[in-house]
């Protein structure tokens, strides 16, 4: 089991699917804890419509979740010089110059824009889930015939799968290649999903999960839809172990300690690009947006976690991981609006709630070795032995400016003998730490009758230097 993952933690995931099977959101329902190397454990609740038990394994349309794969194809591509994400959407889909815009200024959708759901279409839920198995000919009419526009190109959000179609076209027409074909060579293959596809052939080890929904009583089974034009917003088929691989991999771009390997689909640097907020949309109680192909939340304490939700005909899902530690959670559903995502959201927030992350490993160890000076330094500057030349070594110019050291040096004194001196017995260790940013820094230190509370910024110069030194006493 990693050890970022508590069983407490998997025994509490266990117990929250159960009850929620039990309560027929479902036929099934399959779940999977990841981290950074993939998948750590799995669980599953229910049935499939031929009496089998749902495994790690068995392939689930995962829906809008493959526009993740979507705009990850876009980013490779940009980064073999082939388009640039600027480019109007013309560029590559010559059927568009027909479609009128909503004003004289608009500029064209560029791929920027649709992959940021901002192009100004309205939301297609859930007309575009229908529109999978059209031809490229078929969307060339539908572009023929016009499009509705609900703001100007690039001003706003609004969830748009006729965008991600659209980008799909681009996909194909700088590659050369089909749009499938580019997803299953470039990311598929590479990186091992074996069960993951986009149809339902796919050669999922433990089968394919046929959707149903609730109709008269009874689970309905459901009929798959074929590929298609529309297959870049959610053609997917996929399972946990290879979902779970897939977000891992994702999240890996922000471990510190791992290198780009030479024959990645996809650098680090555009893995983490994927994951930046570009629009903002408040959808899960989490200030955030859409990023590409993916949504950004900000959590409380720092925590940024990235997301995406996944829903069909017969299907739901949600995949979602910290940044910050690389965990995550995703389940599958096989019916209709079962709203897996709100279950998914709502386990995952537990989960946050119930750790103590570490708010300072994040800290550079240049803000480590300046802690340690500045600390000497008031320990100095409350003895009266401490130099101006040492300050100067710790300081950037602009802090003798803002206020002198003889200034600085009084204070740090008068707040000393309020905490009755500094307590040479206590712990030396930095106590109570805070971190809003690697170069930031907050911590205590002890004395006979209170605590001084320091806090630290450093420059963006190399190496960097001090610019800013609170010292206070500790008010609590």
């Amino acid at each position: 089991m990693s050890n970022s993952i508590k069983q407490s933690d998997l025994d509490y995931l266990t117990d929250y699917f159960a009850g929620r099977h039990s309560r027929g959101h479902a036929p099934s329902t399959v779940w999977g804890v990841f981290d950074r190397s993939g998948l750590v454990s799995t669980g599953s609740t229910g049935t499939l419509p031929d009496g089998t038990t749902p495994s790690a394994h068995t392939a689930y349309r995962v829906a809008s979740c493959t526009k993740s794969f979507t705009a990850a194809s876009v980013l490779a591509l940009r980064d073999e010089g082939k388009l640039n994400l600027d480019d109007p959407i013309t560029r590559y889909l010559p059927a568009f110059a027909s479609v009128a815009l909503p004003t004289a200024d608009s500029p064209t959708p560029t791929l920027r824009m649709l992959l940021t759901m901002s192009a100004g279409f309205p939301t297609d839920n859930p007309w575009g889930d229908r529109q999978e198995s059209i031809s490229n000919d078929e969307l060339d009419a539908l572009l023929g015939g016009g499009l509705t526009f609900e703001t100007v190109p690039g001003t706003a959000f609004a969830y748009s799968n006729l965008g991600y179609a659209l980008v799909g076209r681009a996909i194909e027409a700088v590659s050369g290649i089909p749009y499938i074909d580019f997803v299953t060579d470039r990311f598929i293959r590479p990186l091992g999903l074996g069960g993951t596809g986009f149809d339902a052939s796919v050669p999922a080890a433990d089968g394919v999960a046929i959707g149903t929904r609730w109709l008269d009583d009874h689970w309905e089974p459901l009929p798959f839809s074929g590929p298609g034009a529309f297959s870049p917003i959610g053609g997917l088929f996929s399972t946990i172990a290879d979902l779970g691989s897939w977000a891992g991999w994702l999240a890996s771009a922000f471990d510190p300690d791992e290198a780009d390997a030479a024959d990645s689909p996809l650098s680090r640097a555009s893995r983490r690009e994927l994951q930046q907020v570009q629009r903002f949309v408040d959808e899960s109680g989490h200030p955030g947006g859409y990023a590409l192909g993916l949504h950004t939340n900000h959590y409380p304490g720092g925590d940024v976690v990235t997301c995406h939700s996944g829903g069909y005909p017969g299907f739901s899902a949600h995949m979602r991981w910290s940044q910050t530690s690389g965990v995550g959670l995703l389940a599958f559903e096989n019916a209709t609006g079962s709203r897996v995502p709100l279950a998914v959201i709502e386990a995952f927030d537990h989960l946050v709630s119930t750790r103590k992350p570490n708010p300072v490993a994040s800290v550079m160890p240049a803000t480590r070795a300046s802690q340690q000076a500045a600390t000497e330094l008031i320990r100095g500057w409350a003895a009266g032995d401490a130099s101006d030349e040492a300050a100067d070594q710790l300081f950037a110019e602009n802090v003798a400016m803002d206020d002198s050291y003889e200034r600085r040096r009084t204070a740090v004194t008068t707040a000393v003998t309020r905490i009755g001196g500094l307590d040479a017995s206590a712990d030396p260790r930095p106590q109570d730490e805070t971190s809003q940013s690697p170069s930031h820094l907050v911590w205590f230190i002890p004395g006979k009758a209170g605590r001084l509370r320091v806090e630290m910024q450093l420059t963006p110069e190399n190496p960097p230097k001090v610019q800013w030194l609170s010292v206070a006493v500790d008010k609590g």
